[in-house]
């Protein structure tokens, strides 16, 4: 087990040694007491400082949950075939409470996300509702051509997952095709049921949303991302949607609910604007009533189809573009998350008060969600919850 051995310090500065590694971080003038700790991530470029041991920064009230956190963390990525990986957990006023880097991962190194690209997605998609080029309410018939009964499919049913198409489609992994290319042979796919009747967890849906987005812009995904997000959030224009996000390939037929690869700084930065509800250094990039909608299960009794949380024995149902971890679905929910498959595993709980990301990167698919990230971030909410009273 990896030890912490803590210098208190009354100035306000806190110093330690970890497997031979030394830090030193200011706090308040509180005594401090940690154990030394892990977390998921790995695979990636890029800089920054990590080892074997990893470093941590625990700043919070209750020092003893910090502790707890700490142990729980370190667990888990002893008991896990994982290179490395970073947990980062932010308060409400945007400070510190937790942040560790295990092994190789640094939190500046590029890595895939998988289906934490949803959550940004939605975000691309709200900014284009506030500037009245779709809408909730667009039908892939105005935008897309679409006959029939799919002709009646609109941005809240692709957005929730409830659309009736078939969750996954062979053109979604094809970057020979464009956007457009793709979404026109699920027009032709028979439905599996009407729209709003039944949740289905996959790719698919939101392809054919970033069709109609690119239709309603007349610009392909990325410059939408970039125009609507990457810019205004100061993101790196190597920050960017691909078919295979690993790779980087494929840039004509990105995958919307998958394909984004970022460092975790940015994905942190992506989140905090999300748990501030489109608020950021005091300006307004989208509406709160978008994730107050976001955080309300649009369609109560649809049938449930494909769901990876079912599958990992959690009982979340799906609001707009992101998971209601809640009791109460159809009333709202105030803690979303958007877990991807690669292990990655951003959440945030607002009446806590504090948004969290499990980064790393491994795993084969992105078919589903990381059971491993997932129940590491159940094993840790109460945790955060008693490290912030």
């Amino acid at each position: 087990m990896n030890r912490l051995i803590p210098s208190f310090v009354r100035t306000g500065v806190r110093t330690g040694v970890l497997m031979g590694v030394r830090f030193t971080a200011l706090v308040p003038v509180v005594a401090f007491v940690v154990a030394a700790s892990g977390l998921l991530s790995a695979c990636g470029g890029g800089g920054g400082a990590g080892g074997a041991g990893g470093t941590a920064d625990a700043l919070a009230p209750a020092s003893s949950a910090v502790a707890q956190i700490d142990a729980r963390v370190t667990q888990a990525f002893a008991s896990a075939s994982i290179a490395g990986m970073s947990v980062r957990i932010m308060d409400r006023n945007d400070q510190v409470v937790y942040n560790k880097r295990l092994g190789t991962f640094t939190e500046d190194q590029r890595i895939a996300v998988a289906s934490a690209s949803k959550l940004v997605s939605a975000m691309v998609i709200f900014r284009l509702i506030e500037q009245n080029q779709l809408s909730l309410e667009s039908t892939t018939g105005q935008m897309l051509g679409w006959t029939g009964p799919k002709a009646d499919i609109t941005v809240r049913h692709l957005l929730s997952f409830t659309s009736g198409l078939e969750p996954e489609a062979a053109c979604t992994a094809n970057p020979a095709l464009t956007l457009q290319e793709c979404a026109a042979t699920l027009a032709d796919r028979a439905a599996l049921a009407l729209p709003a009747t039944r949740f289905d967890y996959g790719g698919a849906h939101m392809q054919v949303l970033g069709a109609m987005a690119e239709k309603a812009t007349g610009k392909s995904w990325n410059a939408i991302f970039q125009e609507q997000l990457a810019a205004p959030m100061q993101l790196s224009t190597l920050a960017r949607y691909s078919t295979f996000p690993r790779a980087e390939s494929g840039s004509t037929n990105p995958l919307v609910a998958g394909g984004l690869k970022l460092s975790t700084a940015e994905y942190v930065n992506l989140l905090r604007l999300a748990f501030h509800k489109g608020t950021t250094g005091g300006r307004s990039l989208i509406s709160a009533a978008r994730f107050d909608q976001q955080g309300v299960e649009p369609y109560p009794a649809v049938t449930v189809g494909k769901s990876p949380m079912a599958d990992a024995g959690l009982p979340f149902r799906y609001g707009l573009g992101a998971w209601l971890e809640c009791a109460t679905p159809a009333a709202g929910c105030s803690a979303i998350s958007s877990p991807g498959a690669f292990g990655f595993t951003p959440w945030l709980d607002r009446n806590v008060g504090y948004y969290a990301v499990i980064a790393m990167e491994a795993g084969d698919t992105d078919s589903g969600v990381s059971r491993f990230s997932v129940r590491l971030a159940q094993d840790l909410k109460p945790l955060i919850a008693q490290a912030l009273r």
